[in-house]
């Protein structure tokens, strides 16, 4: 593909097959992304279709090749044994068994056969599988890259040795640069013709396929960028061939007039703006690129009491896994022995290293930073955060956003307008008795400036860099249309509960009252609460603990539902709950002034009365997170709205709004009717983004425009978002807007060089500014424009790796 106009030639030739639902076509990546009904459509259906377009289409492949050293091997029957029964082993592809390195080459599919299988194999041919010393995925992808390099290279440099001479032996003497006698054009201007046709022809060939692809498309009615190319090329080469029929016929004036040096001037620009086009484009793919690197190769395993190390796609569910200080760590999974800081920042873009011990979670291309730690394996290949990060990010550079329609339709009108304009604008200047020379100039010069590939690359190298770039940060945007409904987002509702609090209720006061101490009313409270399994009492007895309270023993322990607790500790009677205990067991609340102001903060509060007196007050909040208020306040300066929802009763939810400047409160909402909140907000005309992280949040995140789930939610709020946030921090709410506004600038520049470069372009090489008694554009100049072009507009999208917070 060279241009928009084959991306859509792509799309609309695959889309029209039956079974298939949706098809994008990324120009930038070359990679076509289909949603398909496989009982309709197959692999083969789907490249037969793609050569029918005139382009080619390599399926993907899981396919691995491993290196196993194999022990025991003494002649070349051994060697043949092992190679015929790897051979039979389904899922492997071919197995070569060396005896001379003692080492079995295997190249096989992971989704049919494990490494375990295979080096089982070896074991029953009765030889020993050592250490996989090899461990390659086949990167067909990085390799395309690389060899589609290569071949532009050497074909730039190939075109470039005979244009450079053909350019001086054409020009030079105009500008007083001496030719040698036997080449002179006003002494010998048959071997001066000669020689530049004997020089165009090698350009003619290593440009090949401008022809070869150019003119079939034209000739199906759907020409590109290269039948620009082809036709313009083509038309300099077949006038000054004929002018070189005329010289040797003797009609020498004809000498002056050829064109050779434009046809291989224009192929050696067209060709050194493609390679550094394919330069740049290889570095949009830099984030999946780094992503990928983050896969450690190798795993060491506790089987059987001893250490082994085996590749990371031999780790199964289960295993335990030790991991040392430097260490990647292979998997997901849980810590069950030993602590450690772990640092997250390649995935979370959290900078400080976390700290790890038994029972946390661990992630999969995190580095052990200084203690030994054993974990659980619970996710392994594909499963893990570390491959659904990737696949999550790939899928995001793969779909268009809103916007790219636009230049796809302008795209697919784009080239046959071209070829018009050329047509028209030549004959008009003939016409006008310029003569067929000058309106050759013309006809070339306006086939050539145009540049759809620059209308093609602009959103799609935009989104890749966006989308990485946010992966980089901890931000993982799932698609290009969630990117580009971000920036218009006018209202952020967020959920309070673990998304604008931590989500756990901590005590913030102690109050004793009747001659008691604040510790005697925390040993009594969480003495009682010990063996609880309320979140309330929980918070009651980690804060005693912090404080260094001494716990007393319990003599009798009753559970009054819905109110408290009731226990003799000390033979004293303890009771602890809410007012509504108090007032059952009669007990007296005098200390009003106290509980109000308690209660205006938003404060649960947990009474304690001791032998029938009240004895102290306990509140406890769900603490809010210490980055809300400045998010919410950034959201502000950005002229964006933001509510607050919850099911807590309305004093709790006005008391945290206030807290940290809340616009609008949506208080004592059912987890069913969170979504009907989003939508009457929506039908308000407001583009509305929701955050949450719950379960309860999911069907609110998918009706809102953009739903957000913060990273440390459940799976199912992160599958219903279109942006996942890996940091359980609300600033990166305002860098994923940030982020959406600044790719959506980029894009809106791109589109903007891209059609302002065309609609300037082409009419100063149809002569417009000729006609003013202004410069008429050389078709080398043009073509040098129209190399350069779709670099400005890659480049531009480069820029966007530098994006920052705007603090």
């Amino acid at each position: 593909m060279t241009c928009a106009a084959c991306a859509n030639r792509i799309e609309k030739k695959v889309s029209k097959l039956e079974g298939v639902e949706d098809v994008s076509v990324n120009l930038a990546s070359e990679k076509m992304y289909i949603k398909f009904d496989p009982k309709k459509v197959n692999d083969e259906i789907l490249k037969e279709t793609v050569k029918n377009a005139g382009y080619e289409l390599e399926l993907p492949t899981s396919e691995k090749i491993v290196t196993i050293p194999i022990e025991g091997m003494t002649c070349a029957a051994c060697s043949n044994i092992i190679s015929k029964k790897l051979n039979k082993l389904d899922g492997v592809i071919s197995a070569n068994v060396n005896l001379a390195s003692e080492k079995a080459t295997i190249k096989f599919d992971p989704t049919k056969v494990k490494l375990l299988d295979i080096k089982k194999v070896i074991v029953d041919a009765g030889y020993k599988p050592l250490e996989v010393v090899e461990d390659e995925k086949i990167d067909e992808d990085k390799n395309r890259k690389e060899k589609e390099i290569k071949i532009m290279k050497t074909k730039l440099i190939a075109s470039a040795i005979f244009s450079l001479p053909l350019l001086i032996i054409s020009m030079g003497h105009m500008v007083g640069l001496p030719l040698p006698e036997i080449i002179n054009p006003d002494t010998n201007p048959r071997y001066f013709a000669l020689l530049q046709l004997i020089l165009v022809l090698p350009v003619l060939v290593v440009g090949y396929k401008f022809y070869t692809i150019g003119f079939k498309n034209l000739f199906k009615l759907n020409p590109n960028m290269d039948s620009l190319i082809a036709i313009g090329t083509s038309s300099a080469f077949i006038y000054s061939f004929y002018g070189l029929i005329q010289i040797y016929k003797g009609n020498i004036i004809y000498a002056k007039n050829l064109y050779f040096e434009t046809a291989a001037v224009i192929i050696t620009l067209i060709l050194f703006g493609k390679y550094l086009e394919t330069l740049a484009k290889g570095k949009t793919s830099d984030a999946i690129k780094k992503l990928m690197n983050l896969k450690p190769k190798t795993a060491l395993i506790i089987k059987d009491g001893e250490e082994i190390e085996i590749s990371v796609e031999e780790v199964e569910v289960g295993d335990i896994i030790i991991v040392k200080p430097g260490g990647r760590i292979p998997v997901d999974g849980v810590v069950i022995e030993g602590f450690t800081s772990v640092d997250e920042s390649m995935l979370t873009g959290e900078s400080i290293p976390v700290e790890k011990k038994p029972g946390d979670k661990v992630i999969g291309g995190s580095i052990n930073k200084n203690g030994t730690i054993k974990f659980k394996a619970e996710k392994v290949g594909k499963d893990t955060i570390l491959s659904q990060i990737i696949k999550l990010v790939e899928d995001a550079q793969g779909s268009k956003a809103p916007i790219a329609r636009l230049a796809d339709i302008v795209a697919s009108y784009f080239v046959p307008a071209v070829i018009l304009i050329a047509i028209f604008s030549s004959f008009g200047w003939y016409l006008a008795g310029a003569g067929y020379v000058f309106a050759l100039k013309i006809f070339i010069s306006v086939l050539v400036i145009a540049c759809p590939c620059a209308l093609g690359l602009a959103t799609p190298t935009a989104i890749m860099v966006g989308t990485g770039k946010g992966a980089e940060l901890g931000i993982l945007i799932k698609s290009g249309e969630a990117l580009e409904i971000a920036h218009k987002v006018n209202v952020v509702i967020f959920d309070k509960t673990g998304t604008i609090t931590e989500g756990k209720p901590d005590v913030t006061d102690v109050i004793s009252i009747d001659g008691f101490t604040e510790d005697e009313i925390l040993s009594f409270t969480a003495s009682a609460e010990k063996g609880s399994e309320h979140p309330l009492g929980e918070a009651i007895v980690k804060y005693a603990e912090q404080k260094g309270v001494e716990l007393k023993v319990i003599q009798k322990f009753m559970s009054i539902p819905g109110q408290g607790v009731e226990a003799i500790i000390d033979d004293k009677k303890i009771l602890i709950g809410n007012r509504k205990l108090m007032e059952n067991k009669n007990i007296e609340i005098d200390i009003k002034d106290e509980i109000m102001k308690l209660s205006k903060e938003g404060k649960t509060l947990i009474f304690i009365a001791i032998n029938d007196k009240l004895a102290g007050i306990i509140g406890i909040a769900d603490k809010v997170k210490s980055t809300s208020k400045a998010a919410i306040e950034k959201l502000h300066d950005m002229g964006i709205k933001v509510a607050m929802l919850t099911g807590d009763n309305k004093r709790t939810a006005e008391a945290i709004a206030k807290e940290v400047g809340i616009d609008i409160v949506l208080a004592e909402v059912l987890p069913e009717d969170k979504a009907n909140e989003v939508k009457k907000l929506q039908e308000e005309g407001k583009i509305v983004a929701m955050v949450g992280d719950g379960v309860n949040d999911a069907p609110a995140l998918a009706q809102a425009d953009v739903g957000i789930a913060i990273g440390s939610g459940t799976d199912v709020a992160m599958e219903s978002a279109d942006i996942v946030l890996m940091k359980n921090d609300l600033m990166d709410v305002v860098t994923a807007i940030q982020l959406s506004k600044a790719t959506i600038k980029n894009i809106k520049q791109n589109l903007f060089w891209a059609f302002a470069y065309n609609t300037l372009g082409i009419p100063i090489a149809a002569g417009v500014l000729h006609i003013f008694g202004g410069p008429l554009l050389s078709p080398i100049i043009a073509a040098a424009a129209m190399a350069f072009s779709s670099v400005s507009v890659v480049s531009n999208a480069l820029r966007l790796k530098r994006f920052k917070l705007n603090k």
